[in-house]
């Protein structure tokens, strides 16, 4: 099943969110690579393709697991997690219906 997992960050976590978004990518890269990622994207904190300082308010990932446990696992071990960015992660079964 699909899961949509939406972050949202911290005030001022734009540096930690840079130093560990390499690891964060290569997450999002293995789940492509099984064909399991329907989309994956940070939200801009100004109407912005690249928001510079002004940073990012969180992210969306949807994804395929077996369950929301594992979906709430993979979720917590995010490095975005690990490097104190996020305030608050949810994770919610998902329905794609379009396109």
């Amino acid at each position: 099943m699909w899961y949509a997992i939406i972050s949202e960050d911290k005030p001022n976590r734009l540096n930690q969110r840079l130093a560990a978004r390499p690891d964060h990518l290569a997450r999002l890269q293995q789940l492509q690579q099984q064909g399991r990622l329907l989309l994956a994207g940070p939200h801009p904190a100004v109407d912005s393709e690249d928001p510079g300082e002004a940073g990012f308010t969180g992210s969306l990932v949807v994804a395929e697991f077996d369950d929301l446990d594992e979906a709430r696992r993979w979720a917590n071990d995010d490095p975005y997690v690990k490097a104190d960015v996020y305030a608050q992660v949810t994770v919610k079964p998902f329905r794609p219906v379009l396109p």
